[in-house]
């Protein structure tokens, strides 16, 4: 069974070309690539096949429609191989940001689907408009084609009220929807369920505190294996601080800024998400210049880990606390696999739990990064979104 996984941003789209081997999800990549500048000058399409050059073409993609039409030419090239035509397609699965509380799983997409994730796209208007331009690019271009749409805020759905309602009048939950919601649910669950193998351990019977980390961040905390609690609230600008998002602000900090510099709310939700994080403390949007920069001993570099480090701390610190005890702390996406440093920074403040650093596991980028003896696991599980959405895909279409 061959499965195209399709996440479309507002000029951008990424994809990547799966083939089924088994029934036990396992996968592999037969191409992967994108779409760039869509509806601007310069687009371009690219596909990487195994054991093959990076092939870069320049288009006029004026609309997602042409973009993933372009998208499927490149891969129904008949002298490429990834597929003969595009009935060999067993389907497409689609990351959809905000699924609001209309889905607690993935779903087969109907009428329905595509009417409810309209709707919500007023929980998430950068996300969700450009995520049906995708749904609806397919649909044009082959009508028949079943798609599946996963939702990042699915695994949270789990979460109670304690965790999930604000402290504002009950009708602004009720009436308009209003409460924490949680993003990066197929990373959160992918990753708690591989370090539950890790540790030889049914998730369920495992108190986990999972940490993706990225230029998007989120901390979810995992009993009985559900998502219990996560830091991102109904947008994810909430929790630790990011690569250009603030993170966690006092509420009142953008209505202060609306009345004492004249800005407008389009210009506020673009301070908060576009201008701040480390950007705005420190120029430098990418982890990995941060923390050169902390290495030489800039003060903006040096303020931004030193705050990075300490948000993530308080959210493991509560977390630990919710949850009445740990078991494990797992590290992933781009920053949590790839940058030692963070993760001692982060850790060293846990030795009160009886957690024990491996520093040369850590420095190895190994699994497990703590000791034997240990009594807090920590872990490097490396995440995969796009295989978690080919997964389920390729079982609503077996149910079918």
């Amino acid at each position: 069974m061959k499965i195209l996984v399709i996440n479309s941003g507002s000029s951008s789209i990424k994809y990547k070309l799966y083939e089924s081997t088994g029934e036990n999800h396992d996968f592999v990549v037969l191409a992967a690539g994108g779409a760039d500048r869509i509806g601007i000058s310069g687009a371009s399409v690219d596909c990487k096949r195994n054991g093959q050059e990076r092939e870069h073409l320049y288009l006029d993609l004026p609309d997602h429609k042409k973009a993933i039409n372009a998208i499927f030419e490149l891969l129904t090239d008949p002298e490429k191989d990834s597929l003969k035509c595009l009935t060999e397609l067993a389907g497409v699965g689609h990351r959809v940001v905000h699924g609001g509380e209309d889905f607690s799983k993935s779903v087969l997409i109907d009428g329905d689907v595509i009417k409810a994730i309209r709707e919500n796209s007023v929980l998430a208007p950068l996300h969700n408009p450009p995520n049906l331009m995708g749904i609806q690019a397919v649909y044009e271009l082959v009508p028949d084609m079943k798609q599946v749409a996963v939702f990042d805020t699915a695994l949270h759905q789990t979460m109670p009220p304690k965790a999930y309602l604000y402290g504002l009048p009950k009708t602004q939950y009720t009436t308009h929807k209003i409460r924490r919601y949680g993003f990066h649910g197929t990373s959160h669950g992918y990753v708690a369920e591989k370090a539950a193998e890790a540790l030889g351990k049914p998730l369920e019977e495992l108190k986990l505190i999972t940490c993706h980390l990225g230029n998007g961040g989120s901390i979810t905390a995992f009993e009985g294996g559900k998502s219990v609690d996560t830091s991102m609230g109904m947008t994810p600008l909430a929790g630790i601080l990011m690569g250009t998002r603030s993170g966690d602000l006092d509420p009142y900090i953008p209505l202060h800024i609306m009345q004492t510099q004249d800005m407008s709310v389009e210009q506020v939700s673009s301070l908060m998400n576009k201008q701040g994080g480390l950007l705005g403390l420190c120029g430098n949007r990418d982890m990995r210049d941060t923390m050169a920069g902390y290495k030489q001993g800039l003060e903006g570099c040096t303020q931004a880990i030193e705050k990075f480090v300490y948000e993530v701390q308080k959210y493991i610190g509560a977390y630990t606390a919710a949850l009445n005890g740990v078991d494990g702390i797992v590290f992933t996406a781009g920053v949590g696999e790839n940058e030692r440093t963070i993760r001692k920074l982060v850790l060293e403040n846990f030795t009160y739990l009886g957690l024990k650093m491996d520093n040369a596991a850590n420095e190895a980028n190994e699994t497990m990064i703590t000791t034997a003896d240990s009594k807090v696991a920590a872990l490097i599980i490396h995440t995969d979104e796009e295989k978690v959405i080919a997964s389920d895909t390729f079982d609503i279409l077996n149910a079918e």
